[in-house]
């Protein structure tokens, strides 16, 4: 195939989205927040997930020709693969000098050049809400985009499940087998999210390949007569606990409903460390985690994610591979909700753990407290 006849794609990379998760930041959106999250020891993670998913094309580089941003903003990633690309070249990538350089402005930029060239059929874009918003301001419904999941707010319905479900939709949408749809564009407000309280809003709708196997569903809050459901259920793991035994509770309303019929507080968006029924610490990031995991008995106590499913890795990045590989899955208890469990539209449990082979050994059946007196069986794919 010549290079007029390739499929041509764009392909443009937050190189900082992600850093912020493990660290327990929440996001990585402003100067500040990206210095806090460098002197925490955050590790971008973006062109990993970009290498995963230029790998799952491998077997196309003759197809397939990308058009994408100099740097760590895409060039870095794929110049490592023999795939047929071009640079956006102008003065304003001229100032990005390493990976920390960019921000806002050169996304806009580069995807409003994209949404310019009539043979470009698909723009990729890696990060997180906070990058979708800045894709959709740029491009609007002018031309069909998907995102790569790699920040920490993946809310929108605009994103793969993962890298490789990414890699599968492309293929699928350039041998015409995906109609296009619209999908959310969802973000918080990430300073009132470090405070505890979750603000999210729809911000439009961006156009994407439809593929009901390999996107993910924007995310689904618990509504307000989920209370009773949740205060049962945290009646049974209350009495369910072991003395001497640290607990980290994840995130959301679910968990926390375990600590207010305690009668302590929990961060609501945060990973604490419940010990003899009293919180002995709060808003964890992966290093404080991993000091109290050390050699001591340690259980999850988490809840997924309403209608996207995911277990960890959306909002929950403090659950590092690292702390996940220390944890056996017997020794991780799910909660939910009747309404929450129903509300999967697929009916399985997900993880994005940013480690594939993790991920894959985590695979199989959980069992899912959904009541005081009531368990349901539900895989994890």
């Amino acid at each position: 195939m010549s290079n007029s006849n390739k499929f041509i794609l764009g392909l443009i990379v937050n190189p900082i989205s992600g850093m912020g998760g493990s660290v327990g930041l929440k996001g990585t959106d402003g100067k500040e927040t990206l210095k806090r999250a460098i002197k925490l020891g955050g590790k971008p993670n973006a062109n990993q997930r970009v290498k995963e998913f230029l790998h799952s094309l491998e077997g196309f580089q003759s197809k397939i020709k990308f058009i994408t941003c100099p740097g760590y903003m895409g060039e870095i990633s794929i110049k490592k693969f023999n795939f047929d690309y071009e640079l956006i070249i102008n003065p304003l990538f001229h100032k990005v000098k390493g990976l920390y350089n960019t921000n806002a402005e050169h996304t806009k930029f580069a995807a409003q050049k994209m949404k310019e060239m009539e043979d470009l059929k698909l723009i990729l874009f890696v990060g997180g809400d906070g990058t979708a918003r800045d894709i959709l301001d740029a491009v609007g419904a002018m031309k069909p985009c998907l995102g790569i999941p790699s920040g920490v707010k993946i809310y929108s319905s605009v994103f793969s499940l993962n890298p490789k479900a990414a890699a599968s939709t492309v293929l699928q949408f350039l041998w015409d087998e995906l109609p296009l749809t619209q999908s959310e564009v969802l973000d918080i407000n990430e300073e009132a999210y470090r405070k505890g309280e979750l603000v999210s809003k729809l911000y439009g709708y961006l156009i994407t390949p439809n593929s009901p196997e390999y996107g993910q569903y924007s995310k689904l809050s618990s509504p307000p007569s989920d209370q009773n459901n949740q205060e049962r259920i945290a009646e049974k793991i209350i009495e369910n606990l072991e003395e001497n035994t640290y607990y980290l509770l994840g995130p959301g309303t679910t968990v926390k409903a375990i600590t207010d019929k305690l009668g302590i507080q929990k961060t609501l968006l945060g990973v604490d460390l419940l010990y003899n029924n009293q919180i002995i610490a709060s808003d964890l990031n992966e290093q404080q985690i991993l000091a109290y995991i050390n050699n001591n008995p340690i259980k999850i106590i988490v809840s997924f994610i309403g209608r996207q499913g995911f277990l960890f890795g959306r909002g929950n990045l403090q659950f590092t591979p690292k702390i996940l590989k220390l944890v056996s899955t017997s020794n991780i208890i799910i909660i939910a909700t009747k309404f929450k469990l129903t509300s999967i539209p697929d009916h399985c449990l997900r993880v994005d753990s940013r480690d594939a082979d993790l991920d894959n050994k985590m695979r199989g059946l959980y069992k899912v407290i959904t009541d005081y007196d009531e368990i349901r069986i539900i895989e994890l794919k």
